[in-house]
């Protein structure tokens, strides 16, 4: 198991847990995945630590090009519009005041938003992360976050992904490569 976790300097980084996003992997996944994000994050909060949501949204004048312009179309503007309701944080885990909260216009959590200042002003080095899907923002976040030098922290059992083949080789075979891989139960021993 990993080493302990200082809570002051990690943030939880809830991932594209919006209601539009957390309907495409099922009423039955989601229930008891929205429970597990939801104690993880109070527990998170009683140790000290930051908790920071990622959503991803398109506000009017934003523009989308490229492949990723072309696979979303006029769903950009909106069903992935940022007032709509599809793309708010579900109501079950919803940011508090003083969370990070972005909103972002491509898969990765970084590129397209503040969220790296927002952390390094916090003192942030270790990331917390649960998200879905684990083949789109958390692979990305794992990446990304990995080239910024942070600590990563992937909750196995906080990401979801509509192919559970691919969550489990991405688990078990890709991140333990770029950072600890743990289950919520596992993460509230190492919480200091």
């Amino acid at each position: 198991m990993t080493d302990s976790i200082d809570a002051s300097r990690a943030a939880l980084l809830v991932m594209d847990y919006q209601n539009g996003v957390v309907e495409m992997i099922g009423e039955d996944a989601a229930a008891p995945l929205l429970e597990r994000v939801s104690e993880t994050i109070a527990q998170v909060r009683e140790h000290g630590g930051h908790v920071g949501y990622v959503r991803v949204g398109f506000a009017d004048g934003d523009r989308l090009e490229g492949p990723m312009g072309k696979r979303l179309g006029d769903r950009a503007t909106t069903a992935f519009h940022a007032d709509a309701p599809a793309t708010q944080v579900h109501d079950r885990i919803a940011p508090q005041d003083g969370d990070i909260v972005v909103r972002k216009t491509r898969v990765g959590p970084f590129g397209t938003t503040d969220l790296d200042e927002q952390l390094r002003a916090r003192g942030v080095d270790t990331l917390i992360l649960a998200g879905i899907a684990t083949s789109g923002v958390v692979l990305s976040a794992v990446r990304d976050g990995h080239d910024r030098d942070y600590r990563l922290v992937v909750v196995s059992d906080l990401c979801a992904d509509r192919d559970d083949q691919v969550h489990s080789f991405l688990v078990e075979r890709i991140f333990p490569h770029q950072g600890d891989v743990v289950t919520s139960a596992e993460l509230g021993q190492l919480l200091s």
